[in-house]
């Protein structure tokens, strides 16, 4: 298995890396957007997962651990190929990938190339307890530490996520009186 690459890029395309290492080996790396906005250097060290089929073997790599990670993460879902994984690595960032799946933003998976209604509902169900302990700002943690909160007092996930939409605090105490407010009419 191969985790691991560092060489000199030869050729750089959007979603595609020419890496030649020290051995004199030439790679061809695929690569997220993300990914190709960071790499400007000619000497570049990814971390990579491969990927082997019956009748290829792919290569993708990642500037960032977390974005391996994600990318690790959602191909395991059925229906999900590394395609799919790649296309969601270049719309999010870790950070906003996570944040979307914690907030169930059907409509913000929905904009990854490829991904419809239905499928955006898959993903998000299965990556329920997804975390990449990446840093999240304040206002996410918040969010998450009043959803927790007001699950343990028994609502529905559902009826939280609504409640939760319009407020207007940002600590987590203050998230948590809005939404028993509105929750308890």
């Amino acid at each position: 298995m191969i985790i691991a690459i560092s060489g000199e890029v030869l050729k750089k395309e959007p979603t595609l890396l020419h890496l030649q290492t020290a051995s004199g080996l030439t790679y061809a790396v695929k690569i997220s957007l993300h990914c190709s906005a960071a790499i400007e250097n000619k000497r570049v060290s990814l971390h990579t997962t491969l990927i082997i089929k019956e009748d290829s073997h792919a290569l993708y790599g990642f500037i960032s651990e977390y974005e391996k990670m994600m990318f690790d993460r959602v191909i395991k879902i059925n229906g999900v190929g590394p395609s799919t994984a790649l296309a969601i690595c270049s719309t999010f960032t870790p950070e906003s990938f996570q944040s979307a799946v914690i907030a169930q933003d059907v409509a913000a998976i929905k904009t990854v190339p490829g991904i419809g209604p239905k499928s955006a509902k898959r993903i998000l169900v299965e990556l329920g307890d997804f975390n990449l302990g990446v840093d999240e700002d304040s206002s996410v943690v918040s969010v998450n530490e009043a959803t927790m909160a007001l699950e343990s007092l028994g609502f529905k996930k559902e009826s939280i996520k609504k409640a939760l939409a319009g407020s207007s605090a940002s600590d987590t105490s203050g998230l948590i009186k809005e939404a028993l407010k509105k929750l308890s009419k």
